[in-house]
């Protein structure tokens, strides 16, 4: 299996990554980003866009993959809904529409977030988010992850999401033994990846309950 990453850098990008290049079934794994990940890896190439709105020249590099994780994300905190709009609707359905021309039928996982569609501008702009990729793709799924739990290092770029996972990770052995539907590893988070892309689902909104069952 072929894998287009986006969002490589992140905290979920990060975890998956790792799962890719450690699963057999995974044959290549290109990561598309702003930066370079600095590491390197006989499965991994890399395609450095200084402007990820820029969708052009790229398809190429793109034909032959069978998925796409797509982990990029920001958080909408402190941030307007035009701004927000921008870089969680435009981007993701930006690239979206240019993997949906050159193959259709590759699987499209989106990283979305536990409460989308709810009535907050993010769960809002989240949930038109997931529709449009839903439409695109007869093979979208939507992996809406809750708490996320760092096995291995990952770390968020987010300044205040490194000072909530610092003070509550003494918690989270408890968390995932009293109420295990609302954490979720980021090796469980990367398998069920891994699985959705060469298996499928029974359903293509998954919630952390639907994940943890995937990766078991």
């Amino acid at each position: 299996m072929k894998v287009i990453l986006f969002g490589a850098t992140g905290m979920v990008g990060q975890g998956v990554l790792r799962e890719c290049l450690r699963d057999e079934t995974v044959d290549n794994v290109l990561v598309i980003g702003r930066n370079s990940i600095g590491q390197t890896h006989p499965k991994l190439r890399e395609l450095r866009r200084p402007d990820m709105f820029d969708f052009g020249g790229v398809a190429v590099e793109l034909q032959g993959s069978n998925a796409c994780f797509f982990c990029l994300g920001v958080s909408s905190a402190g941030m307007s809904e035009t701004d927000y709009t921008r870089l969680t609707f435009n981007l993701t359905t930006g690239w979206a529409k240019v993997l949906a021309r050159i193959n259709p039928a590759m699987t499209f996982i989106y990283v979305s977030g536990a409460g989308t569609g709810g009535k907050s501008m993010w769960a809002q702009v989240k949930g038109r988010t997931e529709n449009a990729l839903l439409e695109l793709f007869p093979n979208a799924y939507m992996f809406r992850i809750g708490a996320l739990r760092a096995m291995h290092g990952e770390i968020s770029k987010t300044r205040w999401t490194r000072i909530l996972y610092s003070v509550s990770r003494p918690l989270w052995p408890l968390l995932q033994a009293v109420a295990p539907g609302t954490m979720i590893t980021t090796e469980e988070l990367g398998r069920a990846m891994i699985r959705v892309a060469g298996e499928g689902a029974p359903k293509r909104v998954l919630e952390n309950r639907d994940l943890r069952a995937l990766a078991s």
